[in-house]
């Protein structure tokens, strides 16, 4: 089904409403969604301005047909730590839209207590009337490993059994696991989802094969990062030939996170956008040269190559975003544009198939 590109307009603390939806650009199989990532210290915004924000903005979701509403998960720094519990916020975003659904984008298990973690789920589908889907991931920032006391080189370990054990306790209703980090028998995860089995489930990924392999044969639907297209677009073959070698029905599904400003003047978007591109990345670097993060060296066996992600981003330049498609800014044609070369490109390609 095809989906036009609606557009929200940004300029300062001003939330200006949609103009009329573009004309969706030739047959995209595509929906919009937003996703929420807190990055400033309190210093710069208190917590209480950040979220009354984002809430202003849900309120415009369904007048803009955006399909989803995301929250991340993150801890202790201003790269996404002002979310520790995705659930709560998208919680009290179900109460501003009737259409969306809601997405933690994504939980991580490996810092959360499974049985505790597949109620806060259940309870969100509940609040949502049967609108969440539930995304997981890994984790990848040195720091949150050392200062929740957990061993860096147990993440895959640790992740793959934390998303079987947390689905077990939301698709049974006598649930038992006997894994090397979590037990349990005969458990009933209360409340039941509203959705049966169970909501939706997607998995976040970010360059390891392993990871894009996992969730093609398990049957998940992918949460990626615009990376390098050819290089992106052999990730997805893996995730899709996964996913029919295992028997699963269709294709699976994948969603990319794109950051995005749509302005009548594109030269001024491309000013405003600027500083809060800029800034994010500011803030991931950050996190990633903490003492105990990627920035020292430090290598782990499950994170193959990511003692090299400090001088990646150190590359990244705004332009640069723009030009390889990572960052959508402009004028509604422009935007436009912008997504009709990301659609037809190897990366593009794969999300069609």
């Amino acid at each position: 089904m095809g989906r036009a590109v609606t557009h929200l307009q940004w300029q300062g603390p001003t939330i200006l409403r949609p103009r009329k939806p573009l004309p969706s650009p030739r047959t995209m199989r595509l929906d919009f969604g937003l996703h929420f990532f807190p990055d400033t210290t309190e210093a710069e915004k208190s917590p209480a301005d950040c979220y009354r924000y984002f809430l202003r903005i849900v309120d415009l979701v369904d007048e803009c047909d955006f399909k989803t509403v995301h929250m991340v998960e993150h801890y202790f720094e201003a790269y996404g730590g002002s979310s520790p519990n995705p659930p709560i916020f998208l919680a009290a975003a179900s109460q501003r839209t009737k259409k969306a659904r809601l997405v933690p984008g994504a939980l991580l298990p490996v810092f959360n207590n499974r049985l505790k973690l597949a109620g806060e789920i259940a309870m969100l589908d509940a609040i949502t009337g049967g609108r969440a889907d539930v995304a997981f991931a890994r984790a990848f920032l040195p720091h949150e490993f050392a200062r929740f006391g957990i061993d860096i080189d147990e993440s895959r370990a640790r992740f793959e059994e934390g998303v079987a054990a947390t689905l077990k306790l939301l698709t049974e209703e006598h649930a038992s696991f006997d894994g090397q980090f979590v037990q349990f028998r005969d458990v009933t995860s209360l409340p039941r989802p509203t959705q049966r089995p169970r909501p939706p489930v997607w998995i976040a990924v970010l360059a390891t094969p392993q990871s894009f392999e996992t969730a093609g044969r398990e049957g998940h639907w992918l949460m990626a990062n615009p990376i390098g297209g050819t290089w992106m677009a052999g990730l997805l073959k893996i995730y899709r030939n996964a996913w029919r070698d295992a028997g699963h029905p269709g294709n699976g599904s994948v969603m990319i996170s794109y950051r995005m400003l749509c302005l009548p003047d594109g030269d001024e978007a491309r000013r405003i956008f600027r500083a809060p591109v800029m800034a994010h990345a500011k803030a991931l670097l950050a996190a990633a040269t903490l003492v105990e993060g990627w920035g020292t060296g430090k290598a782990a066996k499950d994170y193959v190559g990511y003692e090299k992600i400090v001088e990646h981003i150190k590359s990244e330049t705004y332009e640069g975003g723009i030009e390889k498609g990572s960052t959508w800014v402009g004028t509604p044609a422009e935007v436009r544009a912008q997504i009709e070369r990301c659609y037809e490109s190897p990366e593009g390609s794969r999300l069609r198939r």
